[in-house]
């Protein structure tokens, strides 16, 4: 039996918050296409649960929630435009006697409310669709019927919809489809789907905020989330790293909070080893606070053989071009291909929520990377494919042995990637902006000093990025970057 849910925007837009960013002034993307979690949330809201229901039983949420995660078509990310929306003061309900109210609402105060994002999609039809499901019990196509009658908006109140139930895809269906993908080797975008369970957690949420009011968020559920890999419809849109692992957030520094018209910042680059000491530390602490201890592949440590790979904090230089100072303008956190799904949605989860990063000869904010910003803070930067690359920071070698192709191949297939077939390597960058360390700014204290040289590498066929090689990978230490084939 097929299943197809279609949302009509009725106004054309729609407006969500994906991370919990909107309050915070940091969001700078709206989420698209609308999870279908979200969906499953509004038909939960349609005619409530329990003692709550009106026009039906409840079994259809049931059979709805252990559906397996559709296909959705929308329109695609290139088609889609994202609008920041401006801060603004709203004036409270309740009346106080302290100084500082609206001249024009005596005894009153203001509030600072941060919308967020609005999206605008080319289309504003939104279908999901399940293919060969079981057939629902008697009743419960028409209950459900009755639910998506029932749904005024999806995400925010000014997002109003129209829902529509039938068997199969309506005309009016984008022909852009989001697909199902089999784990993040084959998908780059984490959409977030009902689970068997979802039903009782969405319940507690109502009952802590009838006792709590607007202090309880949906973010203090982590129960609600089950992310799902999913291929978006443009070919371009395709993890670059789908071979050796996988970028799970990219970050830009900035020199005030983050937030529109903040000033853009960067940090020197030979500060790399310290920045991305930092970002680690943040990040841990973030997953602690969150999601309790975090696992080995995220701190490095408790492994007992070799060969292993472990999370690459990464710092994002501004190298390669005529004018590159080699500061870095970005941060990037990268988890291998064999880490589990929910450690690299938890991961990215704190990555995410680090706003500052302090430290000796360091302070800068960090914000959540969007649309605009420098050129090295870009994904597309570090993810395009390329036969050349060069180092932007030093690469540490991995073995006190004389540095030619054989050795620099086996640093390349710890690091997931094909052999080169032609390297050369010095001591000073080779790239206009690398960064020339000296050996206490490589060397970390308490450790052994190995060497280290900046490296060029030719492969045979083109190789996706983000490439880093060498021992300090996991440090950022040996981060790459492509070099046009016709370049000197």
């Amino acid at each position: 039996m097929t299943v197809a849910i279609t949302v009509e925007f009725l106004h054309g837009v729609f407006r969500a918050d994906p991370i919990g960013g909107a309050s915070t002034g940091t969001l700078e993307e709206a989420e698209w296409p609308p999870a279908p979690s979200r969906l499953f949330a509004a038909l939960v809201a349609a005619d409530g649960t329990g003692e709550r229901r009106r026009v039906t039983d409840g079994s259809e949420l049931e059979w709805f929630e252990r559906l397996p995660p559709p296909a959705i078509h929308a329109s695609g990310p290139g088609s889609c435009g994202h609008q920041r929306l401006e801060p603004r003061f709203v004036v409270r309900a309740e009346r106080t006697a302290e100084p500082k109210t609206h001249q024009e609402y005596v005894g009153r105060r203001g509030a600072l409310i941060r919308p967020g994002v609005r999206v605008a999609p080319r289309r504003r039809h939104v279908s999901y669709l399940w293919a060969d499901v079981a057939p629902p019990g008697e009743g419960m196509m028409e209950a459900l019927r009755l639910r998506c009658a029932r749904v005024g908006y999806l995400g925010a109140a000014d997002s109003p919809v129209r829902l529509r139930l039938s068997n199969g895809l309506p005309p009016k269906a984008p022909s852009d489809v989001y697909v199902p993908a089999d784990g993040y080797e084959d998908g780059c975008l984490a959409i977030n789907v009902p689970r068997s369970g979802d039903l009782q957690t969405l319940d507690a949420v109502h009952e802590a905020w009838k006792q709590h009011g607007p202090a309880v968020t949906r973010a203090q559920f982590p129960a609600l989330r089950h992310e799902v890999w999913y291929r978006p419809p443009s070919p371009g849109a395709q993890w670059s790293e789908r071979e050796q692992g996988l970028v799970v957030a990219w970050l830009r520094l900035g020199s005030g909070i983050p937030g529109a018209g903040a000033p853009t910042a960067a940090v020197s680059g030979r500060r790399v080893s310290a920045l991305t000491a930092l970002f680690k530390a943040a990040v841990l602490r973030k997953y602690e606070d969150r999601f309790g201890s975090p696992p080995r592949v995220l701190h490095g440590h408790g492994y007992g053989t070799r060969g292993y790979d472990t999370a690459r904090f990464l710092a994002l230089p501004n190298v390669g071009f005529e004018r590159s100072d080699g500061r870095i303008h970005g941060l990037a956190l990268w988890m291998p291909k064999d880490s589990k799904q929910l450690e690299r949605s938890r991961a990215r989860d704190a990555a995410l929520a680090v706003r500052r990063l302090v430290g000796r000869g360091i302070h800068v904010a960090v914000a959540v990377n969007g649309r605009g910003g420098p050129v090295a803070a870009n994904p597309e930067r570090w993810r395009r494919a390329s036969r050349r690359w060069c180092t932007a920071f030093p690469a540490v070698h991995e073995r006190r042995r004389r540095l030619v192709l054989s050795e620099v191949a086996r640093w390349c297939r710890h690091a997931g990637l094909p052999a080169p077939v032609a390297c050369r390597s010095a001591r000073t960058p080779l790239v206009r902006g690398g960064v020339d360390l000296a050996p206490v700014e490589v060397n970390r204290p308490g450790r052994e000093p190995l060497p280290y040289s900046h490296v060029e590498l030719l492969f045979d066929e083109q190789v996706r990025g983000p490439v880093v090689i060498g021992a300090g990978r996991q440090r950022g230490l040996g981060l790459c970057v492509p070099v046009a084939e016709d370049a000197g």
